[in-house]
């Protein structure tokens, strides 16, 4: 890895901010997003981060020195070389994060990897972190032993599971999980008729499913840059018949 992921918290804690105009206020804005106090340089020792949002590339470098020998960690906008830390692009599904970085290779390719990942995580994802986090101590009384703790969250978490994240409805069967309820079948058939062959015309829904599907049936004009947003492992066939007249049909095994 190029670098070592960290969530810091910055919550009630100053954090400088040096420069003007948008990138700046943009800066600025994300440490107050995460509860924290963007400050001017002159409070930088109250603080352990700082962000340096300047255009003229020696005021940048100056002011990243100068904040560095005063011992905190800095990043420079759009200068990867100075930098201590990066900034990735970040998916938020509170209290769910998802955070991609390219190391500061491409900011533009980071943020094109997560709106990809926005419309794959439902946006109660966040509502099921929050509900397994009050169950918690109720979690540790009915599973003690935290290799059958783990084990019991895998199956139910993992794909097809009573609580599988990627199903919006899992928060409701928390409580029916803890009470000892079978994983819950989500088997059966999904038919649907797509509006267009390019992959970003694909519902949340229907991207969803086809990252679930076991089988995956299609009229044999279906693109295969749809196709390939299916499980590598999902079993593939296409449909016997004519062209279709209007819309491709996609037939899923669940």
């Amino acid at each position: 890895m190029h670098s070592l992921p960290l969530f810091h918290r910055i919550a009630g804690q100053r954090v400088v901010v040096v420069g003007q105009g948008e990138m700046a206020e943009a800066k600025a804005r994300l440490v107050t997003r995460a509860g924290g106090i963007p400050c001017a340089e002159t409070e930088a020792h109250h603080a352990k981060l700082a962000f340096v949002a300047l255009e003229d590339p020696r005021a940048a470098e100056a002011a990243a020195m100068r904040l560095k020998r005063a011992g905190l960690l800095v990043n420079v906008a759009d200068r990867p070389e100075l930098c201590d830390f990066t900034l990735p692009s970040i998916l938020d599904r509170d209290p769910v994060l998802v955070a991609v970085s390219t190391g500061g290779a491409s900011a533009g390719l980071a943020k094109h990897l997560r709106l990809r990942l926005e419309r794959l995580l439902p946006e109660r994802l966040g509502t099921l972190a929050r509900a397994l986090d009050r169950a918690r101590e109720a979690i540790r009384a009915r599973y003690p032993k935290a290799d059958e703790r783990r084990r019991a969250l895998d199956e139910a978490l993992g794909e097809g599971g009573l609580l599988d994240p990627f199903d919006a409805s899992s928060t409701e069967r928390v409580d029916g999980w803890l009470a000892g309820e079978a994983v819950a079948s989500t088997g059966g058939l999904v038919e649907f008729t797509l509006t267009g062959s390019d992959p970003e015309d694909l519902t949340l829904r229907q991207a969803r499913l086809l990252g679930m599907a076991d089988t995956v049936l299609h009229d044999p004009q279906v693109p295969e840059a749809i196709l390939v947003r299916a499980r590598a492992d999902a079993t593939r066939r296409a449909l016997p018949c004519d062209p279709p007249e209007e819309g491709l049909t996609v037939i899923l095994r669940i």
